[in-house]
């Protein structure tokens, strides 16, 4: 509405100023007359639009791309956050495949002594061998007086064996001789009539105290800071692993080895041998990826009442103790020998 005001009010401004210069032409033509008075003004026409308010214009072409700024300073580094709970334990990684064979191993300990066998029968007394007829005594010559000793000749062929002859004085030691021949072994006597048999000895005492047992898919990643309830029986005959309380009870006094073989998964490890509640050993294996192995062993003095366990130390995330139906978790131990 106000364009069509403004155009309206245009058009009568250029009229007028038409008739207005058509009014000064014809005076200009007339030489006589005097210019007329002037006319009063006009009234003020309406004021125009502003600028603002026109038509927005088409969007101009895009300018070049200024020159890169200086890169802007460091912002400062947040918090450290904290450590999120721990993750459920993932899918089970495909078996990788076998290593290299490694070194032979240290020898083991030395195996329980057997027992000892019985005593075998006495042999049979052999019959005497038959005694060879005595010679005749030969008649006694004069007794002469002693010579001088003679240079001692060279030895002669052994001569047969003649009679004993009667024993004279005691000569004086003569020069060593050289060591004779090894004579011909003499024949096998006849064998003995058998004795008498022996009273029956006591059979030595011999403790027996061994047992082996392992984890199963229930009790992997057992619980911390107690003692690891295998309950996996591989061999507990004397019943002195109690699999309720993971603890092996000694019954009889002497040296026990204990031997333990873990398969690491998921997490690290870190178990120690108990003995009573003190720690023996410590094992650790931290876990980089797939399946990892990790041993331990000691030879311990147990008497009797004593109570030995293996345990997690270190929390949660140290008990990567890990058995399935491919991989195993064992503890074992026996008695070397008794006190």
């Amino acid at each position: 509405m106000s364009q069509i005001r403004f155009r309206v009010t245009l058009l009568l401004l250029l009229l007028a100023v038409r008739c207005v210069a058509e009014e000064s032409t014809q005076t200009k033509g007339c030489v006589c007359g005097y210019p007329g008075i002037p006319g009063d003004p006009g009234h003020n026409g309406a004021p125009g639009r502003d600028g603002r308010d026109g038509l927005t214009g088409d969007k101009g072409d895009r300018g070049e791309i200024g020159p890169v700024g200086q890169a802007g300073n460091d912002g400062h580094k947040g918090d450290k956050g904290d450590i999120g709970a721990t993750g459920p334990s993932g899918l089970k990684g495909k078996r990788g495949d076998n290593g290299d064979r490694g070194p032979p191993g240290k020898m083991g300990p030395q195996g329980v002594q057997g027992p000892i066998g019985l005593k075998g029968n006495k042999g049979e007394l052999g019959l005497p061998g038959p005694i060879g007829p005595k010679g005749d005594w030969g008649p006694p010559g004069p007794e002469g007086p002693k010579g001088e000793i003679g240079l001692r000749g060279e030895r002669g062929f052994q001569g047969p064996l003649g009679p004993p002859g009667k024993p004279g004085p005691k000569g004086d030691i003569g020069v060593p001789g050289h060591k004779g021949s090894i004579g011909y072994r003499g024949e096998r006597g006849t064998r003995g009539e058998k004795g008498d048999q022996g009273e029956k000895g006591q059979s030595p005492f011999i403790p027996k105290s061994a047992f082996s047992v392992g984890l199963s898919v229930q009790t992997k990643l057992p619980a911390a800071n107690a003692p690891i309830q295998f309950d996996k029986i591989i061999y507990n005959e004397q019943s002195h692993y109690d699999p309720l309380t993971g603890r092996f009870t000694c019954a009889s006094a002497g040296a026990y080895y204990f031997t333990y073989h873990i398969t690491v998964f998921s997490r690290n490890v870190k178990v120690a041998l108990v003995k009573n509640g003190a720690k023996i050993i410590h094992t650790t294996d931290n876990y980089q990826s797939s399946e990892d192995q990790a041993a331990g062993g000691a030879v311990l003095h147990l008497e009797v009442g004593d109570r030995v366990w293996l345990q997690v130390v270190g929390g949660e995330l140290y008990n990567g103790l890990f058995a399935d139906e491919d991989d195993d978790t064992t503890f074992s131990g026996f008695i070397i020998f008794g006190a």
